[in-house]
């Protein structure tokens, strides 16, 4: 027998064409998804050129917004777009990690399924109904919030109110339509995604290292606090990423709630703000060719910090998998 015999032979496994039309198209419905993102990008980039010519970096620092003579600017309008989703953030984040231990951890089965149900529900309402929400109902209710807030905490910048919070009669009118109301309201929508996301990652804790943390005498509270929170790291900062670039882009609910405000302040329960969204959809129809060009640029600035915002998110939630970090 010769040695050219004794090689091992070759083995090509078929694909099946099955398979190999699953695989064409999800690569071609990545690629398309990549061409849309890249093109919506293109053309932002395109259309804002005329005013990145003629303002250039006024454009990002000027906070006034007058398209008779030119001065336009987004200074202001991307400070409040910031504080309405920071406000946002702050308010769901604590929210939606409770819920999401307490589905994952604590509900029973039945009352789990109800609540992630919910949470879906929740996600799937329309922005308007929210806003509708917001400015009809909430807005009246939380002004004694924002009163209490100014009152006792005004000794923080961003609580002050300029009103006589002394006077027998208060002015409810200087508390409403504030930056503190649209971002409560925002953190409504807010809270859906990313206790979804965080639920997920903490139903997904390792159940070995479950059963030897209650092995060596944990509570449930322990398991949660050496288990599930440090291997759902990731999954927490993933989610409030998402829930963040979630906030920045709302336009509906801010829209009917804020009333727009062109001056750079960082008093959030002060009446008056804007966001480049609620700009962008309340001038579109009235905008001349320059001032479209401004909206347009304005608007390449949100997609541009959402798309950033976005791209971590997914790259933090993929690598949420640590059980090394988790300790008994």
């Amino acid at each position: 027998m010769t040695a050219e015999t004794d090689r091992p032979r070759a083995i090509t496994p078929a694909t099946p064409i099955g398979d190999k039309v699953f695989r064409g198209a999800v690569r071609f419905s990545g690629v398309l998804v990549l061409l849309i993102m890249g093109g919506i990008g293109v053309f932002l980039a395109y259309q804002a050129i005329p005013t990145l010519r003629v303002l250039g970096w006024s454009f990002f620092t000027e906070n006034l917004w007058r398209p008779e003579s030119n001065r336009l600017g987004i200074l202001s309008i991307a400070l409040g777009t910031l504080q309405v989703a920071v406000v946002a953030i702050v308010i769901a984040v604590p929210v939606a990690m409770g819920t999401a231990l307490y589905i994952s951890e604590y509900a029973p089965l039945k009352l789990k399924r109800t609540l992630v149900a919910l949470l879906d529900l929740m996600a799937a309402v329309p922005s308007v109904v929210y806003g509708l929400w917001g400015f009809f109902f909430l807005q009246e209710e939380i002004i004694y919030l924002s009163r209490w807030l100014s009152t006792y905490l005004r000794f923080l910048p961003f609580f002050e109110v300029r009103t006589d919070v002394t006077a027998a009669v208060w002015e409810q009118s200087a508390y409403t339509s504030s930056v503190f109301i649209c971002g409560v309201v925002v953190s409504m929508m807010v809270i859906p995604i990313t206790a979804s996301v965080m639920r997920e990652v903490f139903s997904s804790a390792p159940a070995g290292e479950r059963e030897a943390a209650l092995a060596l005498g944990s509570t449930r509270w322990g398991v949660i606090r050496s288990v599930v929170l440090p291997f759902g790291r990731g999954g927490v900062i993933g989610g409030t990423m998402l829930g963040l670039g979630r906030a920045l882009g709302e336009t509906i609910a801010v829209a009917l709630i804020i009333s727009p405000a062109f001056d750079v302040k960082f008093r959030v329960l002060e009446k008056g703000g804007n966001t480049i969204s609620e700009l962008i959809a309340l001038r579109f129809g009235e905008s001349s060719p320059f001032q479209l060009s401004a909206l347009l640029a304005a608007g390449l600035v949100l997609f541009l910090f959402t798309l950033l915002i976005n791209v971590l998110a997914s790259m933090v939630v993929a690598r949420s998998r640590s059980g090394a970090s988790t300790e008994i």
